[in-house]
C-alpha cells in the first residue's frame, strides 16, 4: 500500500490541476461564445439552449501546463503523444464536424500507435489475439466515453470516479510514479471542468474532452503493475479493467444493440442512452446522472478489490453485480425511447423476425440467469462453510456435485412453475413458488448425491446455506423489475403532487393506479382518520395525519390532487372537502371499483 508521502504528492498534483481547470474553463467558455463554437439544441440532443464547447480544451490545457510538476516524463512520452493526437482529433471534430468513419479511422491509427509502443492486454496466450483484443479495447473504451457524453456531468463524473479507482489500484499494486502523477492531473482537470458541466451545464467538453478522457483511461488500464503478478489468473486480469469501466461499456452495448434492432445507424445521435432511459422512467436529470455515478463507484470498488482482497470472494461479488447490471440493462431496454415512425419501422422491417424470436424465447434468458445464480450460490455456500485452508480440500467435491445441483434445481424450478411467473408482477405467492422450487431442488440434489456417492464427505450445512442464498438471489432477480420501477416512481421529477385519503386496501389500489397511469404523479402520502395509523408508513408512503392535516396541506398549496379511496366518509364531510379543493384549485377524485354484470347492451 502507498504511504503518506505518496498521498500528499498525488493530492498536491490533483489540487493543482483542479485549480488551473477552474480558472481555464470559464476562459474557454467565453472564447467559445465569442468564436461561435457552441452546441445548438437539436431533436436528437438533450440540451435545450446553445451551450459553449471547448471544455475539453480546458481539460487538456490544464494537464499540459502542469506536466513538469510530476517530474521526469521518462516512459510517459509515448502515452502523451497518443493522447495529444486523440485530443487533436477530437478538437478537429468539434470545430469542423468530421465524418464518423474518418474519426474511427483516426482512432484505430492512434490505438495502433499505442500497440507499437507496447501497451497491450494479456488476456489470451496468443500475441495476435492480445493485439486484436487490445485494439478493440482502446477504440471501444475511447468511443464509450464519447457516447457517454450525452447528459450534463455524466462523462466527466464517470471519468473522475473510474479514474479515481484506477489511481488507487495503480498505486496499491506498485504502479510507477509518472503514470500515477499524470492520472492525478487528468482527474483534477476533469473535476475542475465538472464544476461548470454539472446540471445545468454552462459548457460541454465536446469530443476533445471525451476522447481525451476515454483514451487515457483505456491506456492506463494497460500499464504493467509490478505487484499485480500475485493475482495473475485470467479471470482477475479481465475482471479488473472491465469492472472499472463497466458503466461506459454498459451504455455503449445497450445503445448499439437497441439501435441495430430498431434499424438505426450506430453513429446516429439520439436520446436512447442509459441516462435518457432513466429520465424516461421518471428520474430527474441530476438523479439519473447520480444513479450512474453510484453504479460506477460500486463497480470501481469491486475492480480494486479484485487486486487487493481474496480473489474468490471478490469474483463472487463481481459475478452477482454483473448479473444485476444485466438485469438492469434488460429493464432499461424495455423503456420506450423511439417515436411512432421508428416503432413502425421496427414492426415492418427486416429485423422483426429476430425481435419476435427473441421475445418468444425470453424464458431461455431466465434459465441462463438461473444457471449463473445457482452456481454462484453453491460456490458461496462452500466458501462460507469451508473458510481458509479447508476450501481447497473440498473444492473437488464442489466441482463433482455442481452438475447435479444445477440439473436438480432447474428441473425443480420448471416443475413447480417458477418459469411461468411474470417479473413485473412478482409478489409474495411468487416468492412462495421460488421457495418450493429451491427446497425441492435441494432435496433432489441431496438424494441424487446419496445414491451416487453415498453422500460421503459432503456437508449438509452447505446445502442449507445454498438453499437460503439461492432463494434470496432468485427472489431478488424476479422482483428486480418491480424494485427498479418503485425506485424510479418514488423519485419522480415531474407529475402532480397527489394525496390519498384512506390508508386501507383501496388506498393501495390508488397508489398502483397512480404509479402505473398514463399521467405521471408524485404521491405525497396518505390521510387517514384512524389515530392508530398516524406516523405509520403504507407501501413506503407516510400517513401524514387526519382531515385537519389534509385541510392544512390543501390550503398551503402542497398538493394538486386529492384521491378519496375510503368508503367511510359521509356526504357532509365529502361536500366540505369538495368545497375546500375547489377554493384552492385542487382536483378532487374518488376511487370507485365495482363489479357489474355484463349485458348485451353493454
Amino acid at each position: 500500500m502507498f504511504g503518506s508521502v505518496e498521498v500528499h504528492r498525488l493530492a498536491f498534483q490533483f489540487g493543482a490541476a483542479l485549480a488551473v481547470s477552474l480558472a481555464l474553463t470559464p476562459i474557454c467558455r467565453a472564447a467559445a461564445h465569442r468564436l461561435g463554437y457552441v452546441a445548438k439544441p437539436k431533436a436528437d440532443r438533450w440540451h435545450r439552449r446553445p451551450t459553449a464547447l471547448l471544455g475539453g480544451v480546458a481539460i487538456v490545457a490544464s494537464v499540459a501546463v502542469l506536466l513538469p510538476i510530476i517530474g521526469p516524463l521518462t516512459g510517459l512520452w509515448r502515452l502523451l503523444s497518443a493522447v495529444a493526437l486523440m485530443a487533436a482529433l477530437g478538437l478537429i471534430d468539434d470545430l469542423l464536424s468530421i465524418k464518423a468513419s474518418s474519426k474511427l479511422i483516426g482512432q484505430i491509427v492512434i490505438a495502433s500507435l499505442l500497440l507499437y509502443f507496447g501497451y497491450r492486454l494479456h488476456w489470451t496466450h496468443s500475441l495476435a489475439g492480445d493485439t486484436l483484443v487490445t485494439l478493440l479495447w482502446i477504440v471501444g473504451v475511447t468511443n464509450a466515453f464519447n457516447l457517454l457524453d450525452n447528459m450534463d456531468g455524466l462523462c466527466a463524473g464517470i471519468g473522475v470516479i473510474a479514474g479515481g479507482f484506477l489511481l488507487i489500484g495503480l498505486v496499491s499494486e506498485g504502479g510507477m510514479a509518472p503514470y500515477t502523477g499524470y492520472l492525478a492531473l487528468v482527474l483534477g482537470a476533469t473535476a475542475g471542468f465538472l464544476v461548470y458541466n454539472f446540471n445545468p451545464a454552462s459548457i460541454f467538453m465536446g469530443d476533445t474532452g471525451s476522447l481525451f478522457i476515454g483514451l487515457n483511461l483505456a491506456a492506463l488500464t494497460l500499464v504493467d503493475r509490478p505487484e499485480a503478478g500475485t493475482k495473475s489468473s485470467l479471470l482477475s486480469v479481465v475482471a479488473g479493467p472491465v469492472l472499472l469501466l463497466l458503466i461506459p461499456i454498459l451504455d455503449t452495448t445497450l445503445v448499439t444493440t437497441m439501435r441495430v434492432l430498431s434499424g438505426r445507424r450506430i453513429s446516429q445521435g439520439g436520446r436512447d442512452h442509459t441516462s435518457h432511459r432513466l429520465v424516461a422512467i421518471g428520474l430527474s436529470e441530476r438523479r439519473a446522472v447520480m444513479t450512474l455515478w453510484g453504479l460506477a463507484a460500486a463497480a470501481g470498488g469491486l475492480s480494486v478489490s479484485v487486486g487487493l482482497l481474496d480473489l474468490g470472494w471478490t469474483i463472487t461479488m463481481a459475478a452477482v453485480f454483473l448479473l444485476a447490471i444485466v438485469v438492469f440493462a434488460v429493464y432499461l431496454s424495455k423503456v420506450r425511447t423511439y417515436d411512432e415512425s421508428e416503432l413502425a419501422r421496427m414492426k415492418d422491417g427486416r429485423l422483426t423476425p429476430l425481435i419476435a424470436d427473441f421475445m418468444y424465447k425470453r424464458r431461455v434468458a431466465e434459465v441462463a440467469l438461473d444457471v449463473c445464480l445457482i452456481a454462484v450460490a453453491y460456490y458461496a455456500a462452500y466458501r462460507l462453510r469451508f473458510e481458509g485452508g479447508q476450501l481447497p480440500l473440498n473444492y473437488s467435491l464442489f466441482l463433482q456435485s455442481l452438475p447435479v445441483v444445477l440439473a436438480s434445481q432447474l428441473l425443480a424450478f420448471f416443475v413447480v412453475g417458477v418459469y411461468r411467473g411474470v417479473w413485473r408482477y412478482f409478489g409474495m405467492m411468487d416468492a412462495v413458488t421460488v421457495g418450493k422450487g429451491v427446497i425441492a431442488g435441494t432435496v433432489g440434489a441431496e438424494l441424487i448425491l446419496l445414491y451416487l456417492y453415498r453422500f460421503s464427505s459432503y456437508s449438509r450445512a452447505v446445502f442449507v446455506i445454498d438453499a437460503m442464498l439461492l432463494f434470496v438471489l432468485v427472489s431478488v432477480s424476479r422482483a428486480s423489475f418491480r424494485l427498479i420501477a418503485e425506485f424510479a416512481n418514488r423519485r419522480r421529477a415531474v407529475g402532480r403532487r397527489c394525496l390519498i385519503y384512506g390508508a386501507g386496501n383501496a388506498g393501495l389500489l390508488a397508489v398502483r393506479e397512480l404509479l402505473n397511469g398514463q399521467e405521471p404523479a408524485r404521491i405525497v402520502g396518505f390521510i387517514d382518520d384512524d389515530p392508530m395509523k398516524r406516523r405509520a408508513k403504507v407501501h413506503g408512503y407516510p400517513v401524514l395525519g387526519d382531515r385537519d392535516v389534509l385541510r392544512t396541506l390543501v390550503a398551503a398549496g402542497a398538493v394538486e390532487c386529492v384521491i378519496v379511496s375510503t368508503r367511510f366518509v359521509d356526504g357532509g364531510s365529502l361536500g366540505d372537502l369538495e368545497a375546500l379543493c375547489s377554493a384552492h384549485d385542487v382536483e378532487l377524485l374518488r376511487l370507485q371499483i365495482q363489479l357489474q354484470p355484463v349485458t348485451a347492451a353493454s
